[in-house]
């Protein structure tokens, strides 16, 4: 069986994920995603109201021209989970498929609630939802299934999918991290990667992603992150002027965590911006326990008129967790900086960033404003209160002795990034060019003839 592997977007950045494996004339695309900092430092950009080729050419989406010099028909689309990075291109370039759209139930919700805000293109493409340990057959060859297996990343229902081969498994690893206590959802499913790599063929290729392969140690649990949040939110229980908190909004774990200790410390919760309630509202359709009386508000007047009734009774009786972990110019968090709302920061109010900075220079630019504005109203800072996604350099050495792949592909990285997992890789014997494939956007690497 012939097989090769479209490198087609997230391999010179991380952003814009895409990859095509071609078995013989099967095709199955894992992952359409955006590369939101193209799109931020336009103004006034409304990616709903554009063509995919316009955002191709801003490097926005990923090019998928490539596909036609891949050949082959597509079976499936498969994204990993529900961040935009994976889903975002979704509505702008899988209507050219005649394939299905196969995620977990949450990730699918995700999807469409973004076709919903889509204006230039309609998607006929079937949305097919698989929970982690489903499998579904791929093509009409009979040689082909699907598999999900659970992992653990920033937000729920994550999962790497396996698409099984008579030559072997290739494992698409973006994104995770090996938590075996999460607070919210199941643990990463290491007895079933460990099965993979030692049943049948084993590991044909593994697709890696490298975002902390430079990082060494070990990626802490989210337990981590839920304890230091904890503790910092304790300290402030006797503070009586203004506390807001910020995390990323598809950090499903994360806001739950920050509900809970707001009414630990005697504050009553409110989630506050569009993605806010659209993430969190999207999992309490689907099972997440929330607060029965929990107000989420997404709509600018909506917002609004939250914080002004948080002014008229008193900030310190409310926790607002907003949106602008990143300094994204048009979040609540920024806005609040600016003066732009009606909750009046003074000094020595508090500002909790429950996220860590995205390595992308788009992204430091805008926290390192958000921040100096909130400083110069008197707010003060607890930063990076939180706990990585993706795998450090210990979690891929256990990932590689865990699948023992023949062939990797290291991805979401620049060249850079990439830099640690080659070392990685070349200290377990791969050898660049053999069978370590370092690739870019827009190449094919064969991996069988």
């Amino acid at each position: 069986m012939e097989i090769e592997i479209a490198t087609i977007g997230g391999y010179e950045e991380v952003g814009r994920q895409m990859t095509a494996v071609r078995a013989d004339d099967d095709v199955v695309v894992f992952d359409m995603g955006l590369n939101l900092s193209k799109v931020l430092i336009h103004d006034d950009v409304e990616t709903e109201n554009m063509h995919s080729l316009d955002l191709i050419d801003m490097g926005a989406i990923p090019d998928d021209r490539l596909m036609q010099e891949l050949g082959g028909e597509v079976q499936a689309i498969v994204p990993t989970h529900g961040h935009l990075d994976h889903i975002g291109a979704i509505p702008k370039l899988a209507h050219r498929y005649d394939a299905p759209v196969v995620a977990t139930p949450f990730t699918i919700e995700l999807i469409k609630d973004s076709l919903e805000w889509e204006r230039k293109f309609t998607l006929d493409n079937d949305l097919v939802k698989m929970r982690a340990g489903g499998t579904m057959p791929i093509g009409d060859s009979g040689n082909l299934e699907m598999e999900f297996v659970n992992v653990t990343h920033s937000t729920i229902e994550a999962i790497n999918p396996v698409l099984h081969t008579p030559e072997g498994a290739i494992v698409y690893g973006l994104d995770k991290r090996l938590d075996h206590t999460p607070t919210l959802g199941d643990p990463i499913d290491m007895d079933r990667f460990g099965e993979i790599g030692s049943e049948g063929d084993g590991v044909l290729c593994y697709i890696e992603d490298c975002t902390n392969a430079n990082r060494k140690g070990r990626t802490p649990s989210e337990k981590v992150a839920r304890s230091e949040l904890r503790d910092a939110l304790m300290s402030m229980q006797d503070y009586d002027g203004g506390i807001v908190a910020t995390t990323f909004a598809s950090h499903v774990a994360r806001v739950t965590s920050l509900i809970e200790f707001a009414q630990e410390i005697g504050r009553t919760p409110v989630l506050l911006g569009r993605s806010m309630e659209k993430y969190s509202g999207t999992a309490e359709r689907l099972g997440v326990p929330f607060p029965d009386d929990l107000g989420m508000y997404g709509h600018r007047k909506s917002v609004d008129r939250a914080f002004k009734r948080i002014m008229n009774e008193g900030k310190e009786n409310y926790l607002p967790i907003v949106t602008g972990h990143q300094g994204e110019p048009r979040a609540m968090l920024t806005r609040m900086g600016r003066g732009e709302t009606p909750y009046e920061l003074e000094d020595g109010d508090k500002v909790v960033f429950s996220a860590g900075i995205i390595p992308e220079p788009t992204n430091e630019g805008q926290r390192y404003q958000a921040e100096s504005l909130l400083k110069m109203q008197g707010a003060r800072i607890y930063d990076d209160i939180h706990v990585s996604g993706h795998l450090s350099q210990e979690g891929h050495y256990e990932m590689l002795q865990t699948l023992q792949p023949e062939q990797i592909i290291p991805a979401h990285q620049n060249l850079k990034g990439l830099s640690g997992y080659v070392d990685l890789a070349k200290s377990q014997g791969y050898k660049q060019g053999r069978d370590l494939h370092v690739s870019a956007n827009g190449n094919i690497v064969q991996i069988t003839e």
